[in-house]
């Protein structure tokens, strides 16, 4: 695996973990759908979005598994529970371990496949956005949980020593 795939990979498996801790702190299904006033989003539509994302352009334009994204479901859902919510986090991780590996330089290096919001960065940087991507959406469900649950116990995102793992 190249070095950017496996640092890749790290930086998703420590941050899709964070995100599905974060779903299991809040108090019950039900108030992983609350929002508050000027919040558009609840930390379980932006779970679905993540994993809708991340399985999209990974698993489906690099790997090609087929899976069909309902960008309109992720954000369009009000209810469910947070099982099936950390189902679609491990799903999204799985097929970003059975992609990345395989990813080779040349690969990294080439325009991503297809156009997204009408441009084609390398793969490798399209990869880099999608990782912060997934970073921004987990510290905004966390911050949401918090305020929603006056619970201020942190999920462990961002942890440096999972930076360590591989």
């Amino acid at each position: 695996m190249t070095p950017l795939a496996a640092d890749l990979l790290v930086l998703f498996r420590r941050d899709l973990a964070a995100f599905e801790r974060e779903v299991a702190l809040f108090p019950d299904d039900e108030a992983l759908w609350r929002t508050q006033p000027g919040v558009a989003n609840s930390a379980g539509n932006l779970a679905l979005h993540v994993a809708g994302n991340l399985r999209h352009f990974a698993g489906t334009v690099l790997g090609g598994t087929g899976y069909v994204r309902d960008r309109e479901a992720e954000f369009g859902r009000r209810s469910g529970p947070r099982t099936e919510v950390a189902a679609e986090l491990r799903a999204a991780l799985a097929d970003l371990e059975a992609v990345l590996p395989g990813l080779s330089d040349a690969a990294l290096a080439a325009p991503f496949p297809v156009a997204v919001a009408g441009v084609q960065p390398p793969t490798g940087r399209f990869l880099l956005h999608l990782a912060t991507h997934l970073a921004f959406h987990l510290g905004q469900a966390g911050y949401l949980r918090r305020a929603l649950a006056v619970d201020g116990r942190s999920a462990g995102a961002m942890a440096i020593p999972e930076l360590m793992e591989s």
